[in-house]
């Protein structure tokens, strides 16, 4: 038995196409189709389950760590190990890093586009030479006909408000941005081998024995990375936010969030990790509930699969079967899955929220001060929607990073002490059976294992954008980007810049087709994102 994992993180890796239906100016009903069928869990089946810490990597290009390391725990939930407190450091260290690469892409190469006006930044009047130069470079490729990465936008949409200045501004942090991503996926290689697809954080810990000197080095490096999101990534957010605060109700949803937890504590609970796991649901927010994964639930009614009986992964069924696209019936070969038979939002708002919620000190300092900044102080729930969305994953970033100096600090700590270890060794047993629960920069994902004769019998993966993406359940209930859509106001069906800022608040991170159906004239409209 397989289940195949439909995963939509990067714009290269996977294919997300969008439906809405758009009446009176506004989005009326929506669908979402992860048209990529790929099968992982069918490569892993009877293979070493020391294979898989790596094999699922190869699952997504920007989130590689997250797979190698909730693949690795699932094992260690299975072996009943756990790696020592070095090992526990690293790999906190190694995820942070892609954390912040991340978000800082996702931020400002995958996201910005949507609320920066590129070719007005020509008509800004910069006093630095710095922005001059920026302005000079931009003249060059607008008028060249060649706008390279800044193609395929909505340039003059009525829906850009920043003055030109500040569109400028941004263009020059996107270009700094691309050095400062760079410089977060050198740390991840520093610790992981290489990077994407480490190769340090197997079951057991990690093989990368650190030194003070590493250590050193790295918290030079991680330094720097601190101070660009203080002085730039978070004023960047500021600034813009206010000429956008009529998204802070847009894209609201089902407003349920689930978040599995992340970045590991002594104690190993995962209530006590730096982002703890939790649930919260609209009808009582923001309440914390607790999340376990046997209330976890996959429905495939909507999906290209044969059965429609929700299942939990542990016992999943996955049986393709392509009967063509009919959004009334089978629409996507993304599965539905549900927490207490409930769709979920999973990303760096459910996080926040839930560590806001939970009491985690750093979480309810920044969050409550972003509220103060924006003049909603002590309401949390405006942040439930694309705004929210935005200022979750900056805030998240700048936590992240701060977290990443401290925990170099403790590393450092630790050898002084003589305690070095980093790995756990152990023993395949011949039977077994783990789950690995922890958070992806897009959000909570999970791996299910089953071994027998040493080898994998069935595998398991419920991934972010399955959460997001999935489609509606047996009960026709929308999933969460798809309610997301439902309301959104549409000035030019011809031009759907507000559709593409929900879905890109989601971070998909893909190319998709976004199609807008007219009621009247039932025409389909096809756009490529850029």
């Amino acid at each position: 038995m397989a289940r195949i994992t439909i995963d939509p993180i990067t714009r290269i890796e996977g294919h997300l196409s969008i439906d809405v239906e758009v009446e009176g100016g506004k989005v009326k009903d929506a669908w979402t189709s992860g048209t990529l069928f790929r099968g992982f869990e069918i490569i892993l089946k009877g293979r070493d389950p020391r294979d898989a810490c790596h094999l699922t990597q190869r699952i997504c290009g920007v989130c590689p760590t997250s797979h190698g390391h909730t693949s690795s725990m699932s094992m260690e939930d299975a072996f009943k190990i756990k790696p020592p407190d070095n090992g526990r450091i690293i790999r906190n260290i190694l995820e942070g890093c892609q954390f912040v690469h991340s978000h800082i892409l996702w931020f400002y190469h995958l996201n910005a586009l949507d609320y920066v006006d590129v070719v007005s930044a020509l008509k800004a009047q910069p006093k630095e030479a710095s922005l001059k130069k920026v302005q000079e470079k931009l003249k060059v490729f607008v008028e060249s006909g060649q706008l390279g990465p800044f193609a395929n936008a909505y340039w003059g949409h009525p829906a850009y408000k920043l003055p030109p200045d500040l569109n400028l501004l941004a263009v020059a942090h996107y270009l700094e941005a691309l050095d400062m991503q760079a410089k977060a996926a050198h740390l991840s290689a520093l610790f992981g081998g290489k990077m994407p697809m480490t190769m340090t954080s197997p079951p057991g810990g990690t093989t990368h024995i650190p030194t003070v000197d590493d250590m050193a080095n790295y918290l030079f490096r991680i330094k720097e990375l601190q101070n660009w999101i203080d002085n730039v990534f978070i004023p960047d957010v500021l600034a813009i936010a206010p000429y956008y605060l009529d998204y802070a109700g847009i894209g609201k949803g089902h407003a349920n969030f689930l978040a599995w937890g992340v970045f590991e504590d002594a104690s190993f609970d995962p209530k006590k990790r730096l982002l703890p796991r939790g649930a919260i649901f609209a009808e009582d927010f923001p309440k914390v509930h607790d999340a376990k994964p046997e209330d976890v639930t996959e429905h495939t009614s909507h999906s290209w699969y044969k059965g429609t009986k929700p299942l939990n992964p542990a016992i999943g069924e996955t049986d393709p079967e392509y009967t063509g696209y009919d959004s009334q019936k089978k629409y996507t070969w993304a599965k539905a899955p549900r927490l207490k038979n409930k769709p979920m939002e999973v990303d760096s708002l459910a996080r926040m929220l839930i560590a806001y919620a939970s009491g985690q000190r750093t979480a309810k300092k920044l969050i409550d001060n972003t509220l103060s900044a924006i003049g909603h102080a002590g309401k949390p729930q405006v942040l439930l929607g694309v705004i929210g969305r935005i200022a979750a994953r900056a805030l998240e970033c700048k936590m992240v990073a701060d977290a990443m100096y401290q925990w170099g600090i403790d590393i450092i700590e630790n050898i002084k002490k003589g305690k070095t270890d980093v790995y756990t060794s152990y023993e395949i047993p011949d039977k077994a059976k783990g789950i690995g629960l922890w958070e992806a920069p897009r959000g909570a994902l999970g791996h299910w294992i089953d071994v027998e004769g040493k080898k994998i019998k069935n595998y398991q993966c419920v991934v972010p954008s399955t959460w997001n993406i999935g489609p509606r359940d047996d009960k026709g209930v929308r999933g969460p980007m798809e309610e997301a859509l439902v309301g959104t106001p549409v000035v030019n069906p011809e031009k759907p810049l507000e559709v593409l800022r929900v879905v890109h608040s989601f971070d998909p991170c893909l190319a998709c087709t976004v199609h807008v159906i007219h009621p009247e004239s039932n025409r389909t409209m096809e756009f490529k994102v850029s």
